[in-house]
């Protein structure tokens, strides 16, 4: 294990910043545990259906606070993908080239997904389970690809969207919302905020790339200003309090975004730029900085498998003859919280299987050295993205 940490550590680039590592392995870790602490799978009447903790234990919304991250990854993505191509077009890089590099990582996985799902859903059903069943477990393993999708569409738009201002896609969430429940209007208009409001601060990152975002002040400003405005919108505009979906719920700030979603995610992308300094502090510590190396490195495969880890547990755990608590009973008050953080790190050993099994999807070789887009090989076989 030491050796793999000095290994790791050593083969980082000495220009790399591992602040913005870390904050994207903190936007991937938020996800997970998101996901594991507000999906509940329970089984009765034949059927197993999911259950969010968060409808009848109000009182952990502000779960959703710190564990809806979504938001501080885009910024991540956006300040990576307008680095790295400026980047590739100093070196004489095409605009076709740099784009297969980067969506060929992100797509690799996908294809293991796939197809071990179709495996399970067909094996399911062959079984006699029903097909809401499947339905059910089919839809979680796979709703990670939504984000995919997103992100993609961003990162293939990286030239036109790079120096456009966050204010004018935050002017389209703020239009669409007014028009949606100010003035009656269509629900679908809603979807269009799935790419205008994730555009906000993904073009925020894009503007950190190019040297904006630099002092404390910005940082500061992001997260008090939009902090209020989300507060403001939540106690006076009727925007709910969670900032994921909650079933049964009249709005979800999630599903699609809302402008008290994206406000949100504006706060919490100045609280990531306030932490940097801290975070390539704690990264000056060679453990430290293996791990969140590592997580990046598989950031695409833990992100689409976490879903399947979980699912995995709760299967297993129907062998014991009986329903287990925080596994497969209903969430319904303290004890289920509780035991349900009891069964996280079952979870996350689940999820390094998954992990083992699963990671080389993520990763080109080439004679056995793992390389970066440009094709030049790093220095201890790790893989290093902007």
């Amino acid at each position: 294990m030491r050796e793999l940490i000095r290994r790791t550590a050593s083969a980082t680039p000495a220009d790399r910043d591992g602040g913005v590592d870390a904050l994207r392995a903190f936007a991937i870790l938020g996800v997970m545990l998101g996901h594991w602490l507000v999906t509940a799978l329970v089984a009765d009447s034949g059927t197993v259906r999911a259950v969010s903790p968060l409808q009848p234990l109000p009182q952990l919304t502000p779960v959703s606070w710190l564990l809806q991250t979504l938001a501080v990854f885009f910024l991540v993505g956006g300040q990576m993908a307008a680095t790295s191509y400026a980047a590739a077009r100093a070196r004489g890089g095409t605009y076709r080239r740099w784009l297969g590099a980067r969506t060929a990582r992100l797509f690799r996985p996908v294809v293991a997904v796939l197809v071990v799902w179709s495996v399970v859903a067909g094996t399911l059903l062959a079984a006699g389970a029903g097909l809401d069943t499947v339905r059910t477990l089919g839809g979680l393993a796979l709703s990670p690809l939504w984000f995919l999708l997103v992100f993609a569409v961003l990162t293939a738009a990286t030239p036109l969207v790079a120096r456009l201002h966050p204010l004018w896609p935050l002017a389209v969430v703020l239009h669409i919302d007014l028009i949606r429940f100010g003035l009656g209007g269509p629900a679908w208009l809603g979807w269009i905020n799935v790419a205008a409001g994730w555009l906000v601060p993904y073009c925020l990152g894009a503007a950190w790339a190019r040297g904006g975002l630099r002092d404390r002040a910005t940082g500061w400003v992001l997260l008090l200003g939009a902090g209020a405005l989300t507060a403001g919108l939540v106690l006076w505009a009727g925007y709910p309090a969670s900032m994921v979906g909650v079933p049964g719920a009249r709005i979800s700030n999630l599903n699609p975004p809302t402008l008290a979603a994206v406000t949100f995610g504006l706060a919490q992308c100045g609280a990531a730029l306030l932490l940097l300094g801290a975070l390539r502090r704690m990264l000056q510590r060679p453990a430290v900085r293996a791990a969140v190396a590592l997580m990046n490195l598989s950031a695409m495969t833990l992100f689409l498998w976490h879903q399947t880890a979980m699912m995995a547990v709760t299967a297993l755990g129907l062998l014991t003859g009986g329903f287990l608590p925080g596994l497969h009973t209903v969430p319904d008050g303290a004890g289920w919280v509780l035991a349900r953080l009891a069964w996280l790190p079952v979870f996350a050993l689940a999820l390094l299987v998954c992990w083992g099994a699963f990671r080389t999807y993520e990763h080109g070789r080439r004679g056995g050295t793992e390389v970066l887009p440009e094709g030049r090989p790093t220095g201890a076989g790790v893989m290093w993205r902007v």
